[in-house]
């Protein structure tokens, strides 16, 4: 089988490569160059990219490098900014997927012919009575089936997931047998193209940032935040609050107010979901819901786009991603509303 494999320049993508070379497979490395100049954290930096080709060289299989860096700012840093303009917190690493890893680098690989794509994804894709599952990945710790749960049944049928069957050490224990200079490679934790300036720095070059007043929920002033569109629902911290009180949470942001209260009252019984897709078929029912990517999944029924908790849990901000499991098996996700 044709497969082109996505190098990202780390380990897992690397050791991705060589497992299915080992199986046998027709093998060609490429990696997407999306962002501009040398971003100094996360993912696809110009030394990523010459680690892919490196890796590439050190497995002796072909190597290319694609331009996707108008579709990375329209599907992925455009809709960034305008969700934080807008109020809501988005993922940028999950519309990325959406985007440009499954849809852009799926037509590439399309036009020139490859049968499948894989990636260096903790998650693991099963074939069962002639449907295709998306399932968490062997190391709990390191899972990512819920950056990848708007898959559908059309790309798992040719989507592999070579280290998602393996702990995270033995992808380095293999990295480090085969010489890949990729084996002691830290993971990639931030977002791609916020360097260490930060989301404000980033933020402030492309929207009107505006100053707001933290008030508590009989409406009193009780801090000052310098950006309301930085501010999460959730957030404990960066609000400018007296230090020894009780801990506040933002509850609320509107306009340039944004509301805090204590812990009992960010708890809320449901959320309502929006652009719900699902990996088979809709699911009513009892789930597990995880609402961010290393996230405690909580019980909850879903039923007409609504989640029902179990038990109070705290709110969701708007424009995050929750995602639907049954057991260890994603069911669909959406936005919260």
């Amino acid at each position: 089988m044709k497969v082109l494999v996505a190098m990202s320049g780390g380990v897992d993508s690397s050791v991705a490569a060589a497992l299915l070379l080992d199986a046998g497979h027709e093998v060609t490395g490429c990696t997407m160059r999306l962002w501009g100049g040398q971003s100094d954290t996360g993912c696809c930096s110009v030394a990523d990219v010459d680690d892919a080709r490196r890796v590439a060289q050190q497995l002796g299989i072909p190597h290319y490098v694609f331009d996707f860096g108008d579709d990375f700012t329209a599907g992925v840093v455009e809709p960034y900014v305008a969700a934080h303009a807008a109020g809501r917190t988005p993922n940028p690493c999950i519309e990325c997927n959406r985007t440009v890893k499954f849809d852009r680098l799926w037509r590439r690989a399309d036009a020139l012919g490859f049968d499948a794509v894989a990636t260096g994804h903790h998650a693991r894709v099963v074939e069962e009575g002639g449907r295709w599952r998306l399932r968490r990945a062997v190391d709990a710790a390191k899972d990512q089936s819920y950056v990848l749960h708007m898959l559908d049944q059309a790309t798992l049928a040719r989507t592999l997931l070579p280290v998602g069957d393996l702990p995270k050490a033995e992808v380095r224990d293999r990295a480090a047998a085969l010489g890949l200079r990729t084996a002691a490679k830290p993971d990639s934790q931030d977002v791609c193209f916020i360097t260490k300036g930060g989301r404000e720095s980033f933020l402030s070059t492309r929207l009107a940032l505006t100053p707001g007043r933290v008030v508590d929920t009989a409406g009193a002033e009780v801090g000052q935040v310098a950006a309301v569109q930085l501010v999460t629902i959730g957030q404990r911290k960066g609000l400018g609050l007296a230090g020894g009180a009780e801990p506040r949470y933002v509850l609320d942001v509107e306009g340039d107010t944004v509301t805090v209260g204590s812990h009992d009252e960010l708890l809320v019984d449901q959320v309502d979901l929006t652009d719900v897709t699902w990996v088979d078929r809709p699911v009513d029912g009892a789930v597990l819901v995880q609402c961010s990517a290393h996230g405690e999944p909580r019980p909850a029924t879903v039923a007409g786009g609504v989640v029902r908790f179990d038990s109070p849990s705290p709110r969701v901000a708007p424009g995050q991603s929750i995602v639907l499991y049954v057991g260890d098996e994603v069911a669909g996700g959406g936005l919260a509303g």
